[in-house]
């Protein structure tokens, strides 16, 4: 037995417990792979064996626990094998599982080490000739939209009574309650964001001829008065016929009646399809379903949330969300090739080939907001193998002693 032997498992066990110390150390950092020394034994022309080395050092990518956090920008891929895509300023492309990010005055969203997290723009679909780039969150104003569509229902009572006097509005004298049997209000909003209220004038029969309609079809007639905030009328009346079982024939399901309204303040003209599907005549109170309509006001930004797809969310003041840009991910064909560069990120070499880059989903994994993925070290196994590994250094260093002692032994013939 040779020095050789002992020196060479102590070397690998020293090299283990630098392994498993490594690993305890980063129980707590978030996205760290626990790592496993492997060993090889060494041969040279003899069937006695020279000792061991350390092959390889290799990390698993299992995933670790997600736990919840207080940041909205606090992201964990669950249920996948893909990697965060980050960028420095020079162009270099790192890989992370570690998601926490921070968004900075520029509106650019990195990590602890100012890497920037890359996707796809707003209104940018990957593929093709289109790569990933640094993501920006605006902390710009959302445009007004003007409204353009209006889906509005009602039921109107069937036991109402002909108004006494005929339906007429202007600024100077505005309809009184016998010209109508209900009146709703409903806002719409122009081109600049200005809410503009209109209100619908609701009529049965003929107003001042104190009878129905003819009958055709066993249904009553309703008259609808569009009138503007000042009492002006907009556009012509609109004629409602129901059936003998209270459902709306006229619109018909689906049909839109133009609402024009004229330009003002600076604003555009509006231009609105309005849809009454669903509107009945049942005996009962009359009543107005919450309106759905297209146009908004302008907003502030007051937050963001990356959504499952990657999707960057945006919530405004106005109460609407837009999508701010798109989170991509990264696999590999071969996680254990990639070259750990510290600082929870990878780097792509060419054993790992290179990566490949879409939306999250599927093999890639969903994301989490406001959570992270915990480190995947098994703390009582390391503290385990820390105990084999001391032993084993033990062991070995027991070998070169007994080494010692035969040489010894041979000094003193």
């Amino acid at each position: 037995m040779g020095f050789g032997q002992g020196v060479s498992g102590i070397n690998a066990a020293a090299s283990n417990l630098d392994v498993i110390g490594n690993n305890i150390a980063n129980a707590n950092t978030v996205g760290y792979k626990q790592s496993t020394a492997q060993f090889a034994d060494v041969y040279a022309g003899t069937k006695i064996g020279l000792g061991t080395t350390v092959n390889s050092v290799v990390q698993s990518f299992n995933q670790g626990n997600i736990e919840s956090s207080g940041s909205a920008l606090d992201v964990a891929i669950t249920n996948g094998n893909g990697f965060f895509r980050l960028a420095d300023s020079s162009g270099s492309v790192f890989y992370s599982r570690n998601g926490q990010f921070q968004r900075q005055q520029d509106g650019s969203i990195t990590n602890a080490q100012g890497l920037k997290l890359t996707g796809y723009p707003a209104g940018t679909t990957g593929g093709g000739a289109v790569q990933p780039q640094p993501l920006v969150v605006p902390n710009t104003t959302m445009a007004a939209k003007a409204t353009t569509t209006l889906g509005i229902s009602f039921n109107l009572n069937s036991g109402s009574t002909v108004p006494t006097t005929p339906f007429a509005s202007t600024p100077a004298a505005l309809p009184t309650s016998s010209m109508f049997n209900y009146s709703s209000g409903v806002t719409v909003y122009d081109s600049l964001g200005n809410a503009k209220q209109l209100t619908a004038y609701f009529s049965t029969g003929t107003p001042g001829a104190g009878t129905f309609p003819a009958a055709g079809g066993g249904g009553t007639d309703w008259t609808m008065n569009l009138t503007d905030a000042a009492g002006n009328v907009v556009g012509a009346p609109i004629t409602l016929k129901f059936d003998s079982k209270g459902t709306l024939q006229s619109p018909a399901a689906g049909a839109t009646t133009a609402i024009n309204i004229a330009a003002a303040n600076g604003a555009a003209p509006l231009a609105i399809a309005m849809d009454l599907t669903g509107t009945t005549q049942f005996a009962g109170a009359n009543d107005t379903k919450p309106p759905v309509q297209n146009g908004y006001t302008a907003g502030s930004l007051l937050g963001f949330a990356i959504q499952p797809d990657g999707t960057i969310l945006g919530s405004y003041s106005n109460q609407q969300t837009q999508g701010l840009g798109q989170v991509v991910m990264a696999g590999f064909g071969n996680v254990q090739g990639l070259k750990p560069e510290g600082n929870n990120v990878w780097s792509a070499t060419g054993a790992s080939g290179q990566a490949v880059v879409g939306a999250a989903g599927g093999s890639l994994g969903t994301l989490k907001s406001n959570a992270v993925e915990a480190s995947n070290v098994d703390l009582s196994g390391q503290l385990v193998s820390l105990i084999v590994a001391q032993r084993n250094y033990q062991a070995n260093a027991q070998t070169i002693k007994a080494q010692d002692t035969v040489m010894q032994t041979l000094v003193n013939l």
